[in-house]
């Protein structure tokens, strides 16, 4: 608690003294000139200490009584309130995943709103029902697709404990068939652009996440300011499907507000066709995309600024559509567990306090995540898919990590390693790639879905979660070429300064 400085106590002054026991009873005349001294000498004091104080607490402010330096930006100004932030969840993910939120990602956005299919309060937040309100038509709110739904509303989170008995409710185990959470999920996007434009229809731009998406705001609002939001824009990471050109949601999308009334107009115009194009499309991201196209507003595809991967699995040379991470700035990233996200939010606030530049996948890369690279790392799988020796290889076996290791080191474009102990897998890899905590090797990791979907041993089980919470130390072991980590950092740093790049795909 703040302290002022203690009190100056008044101390009474007796004509006569106190001894236990005696009194003096003898009185003593003081001269007046005295009482003029010793009263001035007493108010030179006073004044002396009251000036002290106050010199003291001008320039001496004690540091517990001042608010803490806000992490946010000053320097990004109106274009702030130009933004509203839409998060997107669901009530069976809701309580362990958006509260990290607040106090990170969220911090320093102005406006936001949460949508999900339960309305409740989360930490002080209101988390609005995004069905309710006439969002969506009576026909497909009585449609057997909602009755998840309608269980939510009618028993709340008492209704989710005797699903968990019977079902995969969880929407991080996977999109599966029996996960109602998941086949719920895909009708929510049409009516939360309706719901968004609502909450807030003065809003320039609107963005949309997911519980599970790291946004770097500095960097959103950066970007923003390099479009036209006049104009009917819609703008993310590009994922196709059924042959259908959308933004991923995982990884956020974009949209003007120009394209929010062309969608919303589209929708009230054509609500039976929609429903049932949303009770068909594999997902709902891909049904948004859908109409946009219906309404002529193409994707601007906005990798490698919008990310699949989180911010551990993303190999900063990849190259898609041309494309590499590093020389850019990232805008999200996807997949990102509370502990990552509380790290990189870590990271972040320091950058933001210490430099003035935009933060970019290199600095990321050097700042972030090289540190915490090792020659080798027990319970942990860096993602090292390249080349895989398989122990049902007998020739090929790799009898141990110190193998494993040579056999990377015999490899001169050989940067990382990982080794099965129990199988006697050996894997390597050209790329760098942090990974996470596991208790099998990562035999299949897709690009697309931005994570591991099939283990060692999992056979065609890609549903199976080896991430930290469930891992056996030392079962899988990695490892990386610390010795040419400092030319690969390099010669990737030439890459920007040689093209001279813009961090900035416009």
């Amino acid at each position: 608690m703040p302290r002022d400085g203690d009190d100056d106590e008044e101390r009474g002054k007796k004509g006569g003294r106190e001894r236990a026991g005696t009194r003096y009873i003898y009185t003593r005349r003081r001269s007046p000139i005295g009482l003029l001294k010793r009263n001035r000498l007493v108010l030179a004091l006073t004044v002396c200490v009251l000036t002290f104080i106050v010199r003291a607490y001008r320039y001496y402010p004690a540091t517990s009584t001042q608010s803490p330096p806000s992490p946010c930006p000053n320097e990004l100004g109106g274009a702030s309130n130009d933004i509203l932030v839409v998060l997107r969840t669901g009530a069976t993910e809701a309580l362990s995943k958006v509260p990290i939120h607040f106090s990170t990602t969220l911090r320093c956005v102005p406006n936001y709103v949460l949508y999900s299919d339960l309305e409740e309060n989360i930490a002080g937040h209101r988390v609005h029902d995004v069905f309710a309100n006439g969002a969506i038509s009576h026909a497909l709110s009585e449609s057997h697709e909602l009755r998840f739904y309608h269980h939510l509303k009618k028993l709340g989170r008492q209704g989710l404990l005797a699903l968990q008995a019977t079902t995969k409710h969880d929407s991080s185990l996977g999109t599966t068939s029996d996960n109602p959470a998941w086949q719920l999920d895909r009708f929510k996007f049409l009516p939360m652009i309706s719901q968004a434009l609502k909450h807030r229809p003065s809003a320039k731009w609107f963005v949309f996440i997911e519980a599970d998406t790291y946004l770097v705001w500095q960097n959103l609002v950066s970007y923003l300011r390099l479009f036209d939001a006049t104009k009917p824009l819609y703008i993310g990471k590009h994922m196709y499907m059924d042959d259908v050109l959308f933004a991923h949601g995982g990884s956020g999308f974009v949209l003007s507000r120009p394209a929010m009334l062309r969608v919303v107009e589209q929708r009230d115009a054509h609500v039976a066709r929609y429903d049932a194009l949303a009770k068909e499309s594999a997902a709902g991201d891909m049904l948004l995309g859908k109409i946009l196209a219906d309404v002529q507003v193409p994707l601007f595809s906005a990798f490698p600024h919008f990310q699949g991967d989180a911010v551990t699995g993303l190999d900063g040379n990849v190259s898609k559509v041309e494309r590499r991470p590093w020389c850019y700035a990232p805008v999200t990233y996807h997949h990102m567990r509370e502990d990552e996200i509380r790290a990189l939010w870590g990271f972040e606030e320091r950058w933001m306090r210490e430099s003035d530049k935009l933060l970019r996948h290199a600095d990321v890369f050097k700042s972030f995540l090289l540190p915490r690279l090792r020659p080798k790392l027990d319970g942990w799988d860096n993602f090292s898919l390249d080349s895989i020796d398989s122990s049902s290889d007998s020739a090929a076996a790799v009898p141990s990590t110190a193998d494993c290791e040579a056999r990377c080191e015999a490899n001169s474009a050989c940067l990382q390693f990982s080794y099965e102990t129990a199988a006697g897998n050996c894997a390597t890899s050209t790329r760098v790639v942090l990974g996470e905590a596991a208790r099998r090797q990562c035999v299949e990791y897709s690009s697309a879905a931005g994570r591991c979907v099939r283990w060692q041993g999992d056979g065609d089980d890609d549903n199976k979660d080896s991430r930290m919470g469930n891992t056996t130390p030392g079962l899988v072991q990695s490892g990386w070429m610390m010795h040419r980590l400092q030319r690969y950092v390099e010669e990737m740093d030439s890459m920007c300064s040689q093209e001279k790049m813009s961090i900035w795909v416009v």
